[in-house]
């Protein structure tokens, strides 16, 4: 199993990689004490490819254009700008967020995600 790049004919354990953590940046931190890691996994046809996680607590973001699917944990996303419905994340969710959305992340149970952004 690869942990860093994915090259043709290998395979990476996503569920099972060890992310080192750090703090999110302050001013972006809601509530708690909340830190994140990402393992990238390297490029297919320009979109980048890689896992991340995030511990519990509230924290903002402004997104990328990206799909994700939730391995484990759970969090909500409620969408400041634009105004959306927030969802509910857990294990085999997908979602779709567009570049600029702006969203606040409450995670509750550590939540981790295999992601792709598009360049």
């Amino acid at each position: 199993m690869s942990a860093g790049a994915l090259t043709p004919g290998t395979v990476s354990d996503a569920a099972g990689l060890t992310l080192a953590h750090e703090p999110l940046p302050a001013a972006d931190v809601r509530r708690g004490e909340p830190t994140a890691g990402a393992q990238d996994l390297g490029t297919f046809s320009g979109v980048e490819l890689g896992v991340w996680e995030m511990s519990p607590g509230v924290a903002a973001d402004t997104e990328e254009d990206e799909v994700f699917i939730v391995l484990s944990g759970r969090a909500r996303v409620d969408f400041e700008h634009p105004s959306l419905p927030s969802i509910d994340l857990g294990p085999g969710s997908v979602v779709r967020l567009t570049e600029g959305m702006r969203t606040v992340w409450t995670v509750t149970e550590t939540l981790r995600k295999v992601y792709l952004v598009c360049p």
